[in-house]
């Protein structure tokens, strides 16, 4: 598998992409995000992630609005990785 960190992973937005795309036509897909994301997108990406990377998936409905933002304080490294869209923060 890639390590998370390779500049040819895909960009954050392709992959959420694909993923909510997966999981809209292939519900057992579906349960295995939302019950274990971390396992599920490093099986199909075949990407690790760093053992301390928590990866937490919603679903939404009509009345919740779910929004990620980065940290109020970035460090060189992630404004790096978010830069070559290895971050998704």
């Amino acid at each position: 598998m890639e390590p998370f960190s390779q500049p040819a992973m895909q960009s954050a937005e392709e992959m959420q992409r694909k993923l909510v795309n997966k999981s809209v036509e292939d519900l057992e897909f579906r349960k295995q995000l939302l019950s274990d994301p971390k396992s599920t997108i490093q099986k199909e990406f075949g990407i690790d992630f760093p053992e301390n990377t928590q990866i937490h998936v919603h679903e939404s409905d009509m009345n919740t609005i779910h929004l990620a933002i980065p940290p109020g304080q970035l460090e060189e490294e992630q404004l790096e990785a978010i830069a070559a869209g290895r971050c998704c923060c």
